[in-house]
Order: C-alpha cells, then sequence, then structure tokens
C-alpha cells in the first residue's frame, strides 16, 4: 500500500541529514556568510555605493599592519597611496605614503544610511582616520572601492534567483499538477505548451528582450524585469517532471479517498498531491538558483542586464575581461571567484539533498 509521506517529515530528514555531510555543512556555512555580509552591506563596507575618486583609478588593495617601524605591537594601520605616471612605459604606479599614519577604527560614525532600508543609522563596522584611504580589494577604473561594489553587487547576483524561484516554481508546480490530475485533452494541450516554451533557447531570448528594453529604464527596474524573464522561461522544464510524479500519485488510496469524501478537485491537487513532490521540488530549488546567477551574471556582463554605476558582479567582472587588468590589477577577479563560491556551494547543497531523498541515485 502506497505510503503518505507528511512533509514536515521531510523537512526534518533533510536538514537533520544535511548538517551531518562535511561538505554540505561547509557549503551552508558559505552560503550563509555570503548573505550576511551582503544583506548587512551598509553597515560592513566603509565606502557607499556611489562613492567615487577618480584619483585612486585602478589603486591597488591597502596593506595594514599591526607591526610598527620599531618591531612593537600596533593597533592596526595602513597609508596612503601615492600616484605617479610612468611616462616610459605610460602606465599608472602607486606607492606608500610613509609620512602619515591612518589607524583602522571599528564601529565609528560615517556617512548616515538606513539598514534594510529603514533602520536609520551611521555606525560602520570599520573605517579609518580622517583623511586615510582603506581599499581591502583595490578600486576600478572609476576609482570606486571594489570591496564595498562587491557587497552591493551581492544584493542582486545572489536574490535574483530566489526571486525568480518564487514565481517559476509556484506556476511550474500548479501547471504540472492540473495537467497530470485530469490527464487525456487537458494534459495533451498542456504538455505541448511547455514543450513549445522549452524549445526556446533561454538565453538567447533573455539577450534578446534585455536588449530592446528601454535605454532609460533604471536598475531596479531592469533587475525586476531580468526576474520575471527568468522565471517565465524557467518552469516549463519543472511542470512536466512534476506531471509525470502526479500521473503516479493521482492513483494512490489517499487520493481517492479524498475525492470520494466530496473534496474538490483543485483542494486535492494542492493539499494531497502536489505534497508527494516536494522531495524533487526541494532539490530542483537549490539546483535551480545557480543557473538564475549565472543567467544573470551573463547578461550584466554582456552589459545587457543591470548597468553601472550599480553594481551586480557580473558588470563588475566586465572589468577583469582585457589581459592587461587579468596580469596587472587580478583583484578585479573577485567577482568571478565569488560567483564560482556561491555556484560551487549551491550544487553542493543540491546533490547531497537529491542523495538523501534518493539513496539509490549514489549507485547509479
Amino acid at each position: 500500500m502506497a505510503q503518505y509521506i507528511p512533509f514536515d517529515n521531510i523537512k526534518e530528514n533533510i536538514f537533520s541529514q544535511l548538517w551531518r555531510d562535511k561538505f554540505a555543512r561547509i557549503a551552508f556555512s558559505v552560503l550563509v556568510i555570503m548573505y550576511a555580509l551582503v544583506f548587512l552591506a551598509q553597515f560592513i563596507s566603509p565606502y557607499s555605493k556611489d562613492y567615487s575618486d577618480r584619483e585612486h583609478s585602478y589603486a591597488p588593495p591597502s596593506k595594514i599592519y599591526i607591526i610598527d617601524q620599531n618591531g612593537k605591537l600596533s593597533l592596526p594601520y595602513t597609508y596612503n597611496y601615492t600616484r605617479k605616471f610612468d611616462f616610459e612605459n605610460f602606465d599608472i604606479t602607486y606607492s606608500e605614503d610613509r609620512t602619515q599614519k591612518y589607524y583602522v577604527k571599528y564601529f565609528s560614525k560615517g556617512e548616515p544610511y538606513k539598514l534594510f532600508g529603514f533602520i536609520p543609522l551611521d555606525r560602520h563596522f570599520y573605517n579609518v582616520e580622517q583623511g586615510g584611504k582603506l581599499y581591502l580589494l583595490g578600486t576600478d577604473i572609476n576609482g570606486r572601492d571594489n570591496f564595498s561594489r562587491l557587497l552591493y553587487g551581492g544584493q542582486i547576483s545572489l536574490t535574483i534567483g530566489f526571486l525568480a524561484l518564487f514565481v517559476s516554481f509556484p506556476l511550474g508546480l500548479l501547471y504540472g499538477g492540473i495537467s497530470g490530475y485530469f490527464g487525456g485533452k487537458t494534459d495533451f494541450i498542456m504538455m505541448r505548451v511547455a514543450e513549445a516554451i522549452m524549445s526556446i533557447p533561454s538565453f538567447y531570448l533573455l539577450i534578446i528582450l534585455a536588449s530592446v528594453l528601454p535605454a532609460n529604464m533604471t536598475s531596479p527596474q531592469r533587475f525586476a524585469l531580468i526576474v520575471v524573464i527568468l522565471a517565465l522561461i524557467g518552469w516549463a522544464g519543472f511542470s512536466r517532471v512534476v506531471r509525470g510524479m502526479v500521473l503516479s500519485v493521482k492513483q494512490r488510496e489517499y487520493v481517492i479517498a479524498s475525492e470520494s469524501l466530496g473534496a474538490s478537485r483543485l483542494r486535492t491537487i494542492v493539499k494531497h498531491i502536489l505534497p508527494q513532490t516536494m522531495s524533487y521540488v526541494i532539490v530542483a530549488m537549490t539546483l535551480s538558483v545557480p543557473s538564475y546567477i549565472l543567467s544573470e551574471s551573463g547578461l550584466s556582463f554582456l552589459g545587457l542586464g543591470i548597468q553601472q554605476p550599480d553594481a551586480s558582479w557580473g558588470n563588475m567582472l566586465k572589468e577583469a575581461q582585457e589581459f592587461v587588468n587579468i596580469i596587472s590589477r587580478p583583484w578585479l577577479l573577485a567577482p568571478g571567484f565569488l560567483i564560482f563560491v556561491a555556484v560551487l556551494s549551491f550544487n553542493v547543497i543540491g546533490d547531497t539533498i537529491r542523495d538523501i531523498l534518493d539513496p539509490n541515485s549514489k549507485e547509479r
């Protein structure tokens, strides 16, 4: 006899076993740290997202010292950079001005801001004394602090996947559930529509749609539109798998009993059939987030996503495509490294959850 599996039991089984896996635990911890940093960006970053100092274009990462000239332990301090132009090599060079120390300060007053958009604060996690410049990961061509922009850019790059899931997965879940439950002509027509959507090359569609957007659109509007586009082309394949699972579930005893007791078809689908697909849904969601992150990063890298001066990891990485920057300014590759770490962490967690819910998959 088929067994009804409550969703609460699935959740408890997943999270308890997930934490026991060493690699999944590391990946989960990495993601928690990354999301904590980006959502506290205004508090952690020493500069605002609009900060720019053209006198420090492509400045290298600042060095922080804790040992003074006499070899004694000191409070953390740094030196400002002096910029010079090398007329022989036609290059800009930076050297430390060691005539003045600037001590690093923690939880000091700085530019006022609103944390999470509504909590007024004027304290920052770290800063330097007035007149000093501290660039943990150097600056870009416009003299903007890369570390601060990585935090602000992560707010877009790391959230776009979840926002797209909130649109695509409920749509695909309900669409596939209705198709599988009713069957017959309804199933045939609905699946042909889903297959037509699946046949559209998603990335090329994104490029076409993004390229025809009005040039005067703000980054928040463009961001919202990218989320909607990603969601509307991502639900079809998911709905086909859900439909197949529903076809097998709808013949089980508890579904037949629900129908015999007079439950409506919609209630039967939502309350008794779709919860039985949750194991697949959880795995699919964790494995879909990286694809959304990569899609947004790819569009922004091509100049069709989030536009400057607003930051995302994709448009920040675009500056590192020049060979000279890769060789002489490796700190510009930091967005690519963060994209790699985030995608790898999500994939590790997704694979672990799949192994937990389907132990036989390890033997295939």
